[in-house]
């Protein structure tokens, strides 16, 4: 009878153990499967445990206030204010597009805030002094068309093209058609005029040797006087005009104050040649001469008879080959 109770004991011991390790392994086998589902399930996110950051929608009264950070740069303002006009602010904080903001409440927004002032100060006021430096208008430019504010991306780029430097050309000489034509431009400008009239097709002789070089010299000359003079007096060419070859001509006001003729007719042994000059010093005198009255409002009748009438200098009289024809006539006959 002992010997019966004490088998059964130890068999319920020994049952009893294996009860008990089977039921740590039951616990083993299920913290690990704990464990391994903790892992693979539900993974901890280092971005938001660092920052704090998270997205949420803004929309509140115009009153309100919320606090932005836009680069770095602090800013303090209504919803009422980003929401005035129709841009992306407006978007941002009307609630149509979630915004991210900090563990602190500051809303983030990821651009350069140098010009976000100005920005705001646009939507309050719809005006702004525009930026002197040229740079600076481009960066304004840029963040009005990031925030989509059309009205501010127009005054920017009016600003921008006033400042472009002229892209008409440097030097513009009209090359008029009619004696008409002519007329109406030295009398509609307030600069001095200097014509060139040049037509190598007008001579009925033949050409000295040196005339081509010189009549290329003249229209050389008219050249760089336009270049250099050109905001200051209106230089004009004639291609097509009266019988001349080369002729220079000089306006101040509206009326001539000198011409300079560099032809001439040589006379040879059995024929007559056209001879082209190139009187280089009088034409530059002549061109400063009707400088004189590039800043004048009116005619000066003083001036102009001390500009037109030279007593040193002898005038150069320009006569057509007609003229020269008609005036040898008439002296042969008197002979």
């Amino acid at each position: 009878m002992l010997l019966s109770h004490r088998s059964s004991t130890i068999t319920a011991n020994i049952f009893g153990c294996g009860a008990v390790v089977a039921g740590v392994e039951e616990v083993s086998r299920n913290v690990t499967l704990e464990s391994t589902r903790t892992v693979v399930v539900a993974p901890p996110s280092p971005t938001s445990e660092m920052s704090g950051d998270h997205k949420k929608v803004i929309k509140g009264s115009p009153s309100q206030y919320v606090k932005l950070n836009v680069g770095g740069s602090l800013h303090y303002t209504t919803i009422g204010t980003l929401t005035k006009h129709d841009n992306m602010l407006r978007a941002m904080f009307s609630g149509r597009m979630e915004v991210l903001t900090d563990s602190e409440g500051w809303i983030l927004i990821d651009r350069c805030g140098k010009h976000f002032g100005t920005i705001l100060n646009y939507l309050r006021d719809e005006w702004i002094p525009i930026p002197e430096n040229q740079r600076e208008l481009q960066e304004l430019l840029a963040e009005a068309r990031y925030y989509c504010m059309s009205d501010l991306v127009e005054v920017c780029e009016g600003a921008v093209r006033q400042r472009e430097p002229e892209k008409d050309p440097v030097c513009r000489v009209p090359l008029i058609t009619s004696q008409r034509e002519e007329q109406m431009l030295i009398q509609s400008t307030s600069k001095p005029v200097v014509k060139l009239l040049v037509n190598r097709h007008n001579n009925k002789y033949s050409y000295t040797s040196t005339s081509d070089d010189n009549l290329l010299k003249n229209i050389e000359l008219f050249d760089r006087l336009s270049l250099r003079f050109s905001r200051r007096v209106l230089f004009i060419k004639d291609v097509i005009g009266s019988n001349e070859i080369c002729l220079w001509a000089f306006y101040g006001h509206g009326k001539k104050l000198a011409e300079v003729c560099c032809t001439s007719i040589v006379y040879a042994t059995d024929r007559k040649h056209t001879k082209v000059e190139f009187p280089e010093a009088r034409i530059y005198e002549e061109t400063l001469n009707v400088l004189l009255y590039e800043n004048r409002t009116g005619p000066d009748a003083e001036l102009m008879q001390a500009t037109s009438t030279r007593g040193a200098v002898a005038p150069v009289v320009c006569t057509s080959d007609d003229e020269e024809e008609r005036r040898g006539g008439y002296l042969r006959k008197l002979v």
